[in-house]
């Protein structure tokens, strides 16, 4: 199956919302993990098979495993997702934003190095840093658009000629001419429910990656009722929230407590008289 086959698959079988981030930061890992050579690999599995009933995706930040130096635990973590999990689709949150023969190596890396359903990208320099993607016509192509950070401001609302704001046109860009496959969908954060309204009014049921709820603060209410659709619509992602829920040895089970919790409060969202 293709990325959007995999996520629709997910929302609707597991009937779930819920996008686990994987942003492991060597300094919070449980003591009794730290000092193991593949620390990364077994704290990142751990989590992944208690949560993998509860998750429509994962979604492992690529700047945790350069900077701990454990790129081959990153490859081994997605094979083991692909292996013990299949059908969860793996985003790979890199952010590219390259042009021409780097954005070449920036795909074949996400896609035939990691084997990555899906890849974040930023797209500041236009369509040819998105074009060597879409060579790749099974994989997502996630394109920041509203991000969930206060300075996404400076740029992503600035209103151009036409009275839209920035991340307008990059939602339309996105949803139309760009998406040549049908594999594509957008970033836009939780703590901007007006805007989240705004981008699904402009591009119909495409998917959307929803970073800010948990410890950025976003409502999962206000998530579900600004993005929601039929079918699903959202992937809605915690990260630091479940992750980190406990630094014993319990980490695992503490992490599947929350990533629970967060579910079902999606799942109650989603039943609410608004929707």
């Amino acid at each position: 199956m293709n990325f959007r086959q995999q996520l629709e698959s997910r929302w609707r079988d597991a009937d779930t919302l819920l996008c686990v981030g994987l942003d492991p930061d060597p300094r919070r890992l449980p003591r009794a993990l730290r000092d193991a050579p593949d620390a990364v690999l077994r704290f990142c599995t751990a989590i992944v098979d208690a949560t993998a009933d509860l998750a429509c995706a994962f979604k492992p930040q690529i700047a945790y495993f350069h900077a701990a130096r454990a790129e081959d635990q990153l490859e081994r973590l997605i094979a083991h997702i692909h292996g013990r999990h299949p059908g969860i689709p793996v985003i790979l949150d890199a952010k590219r934003g390259d042009i021409g023969a780097t954005a070449e190596q920036y795909a074949r890396e996400a896609f035939e190095r990691y084997h990555a359903d899906a890849l974040t990208v930023n797209p500041y320099m236009g369509l040819d840093s998105v074009e060597p993607y879409l060579a790749y016509p099974e994989r997502g192509l996630i394109v920041l658009c509203r991000t969930s950070n206060a300075g996404g401001s400076d740029l992503q609302n600035l209103e151009l000629a036409n009275g839209r704001r920035l991340y307008e046109h990059v939602a339309e860009l996105v949803a139309g001419r760009w998406n040549r496959h049908g594999q594509n969908a957008l970033v836009v954060g939780a703590t901007f429910p007006e805007e989240l309204a705004r981008v699904r009014a402009l591009v119909g049921d495409l998917p959307l990656l929803v970073p800010g709820i948990g410890a950025q603060g976003g409502d999962i209410d206000a998530t579900v009722r600004a993005g929601g659709t039929t079918a699903g619509g959202l992937m809605i992602n915690s990260s630091r929230a479940i992750l980190y829920a406990s630094e014993g040895l319990d980490f695992a089970e503490a992490a599947r407590g929350v990533a629970l919790d967060t579910r079902n409060a999606i799942r109650q969202a989603l039943k609410e008289p608004h929707r």
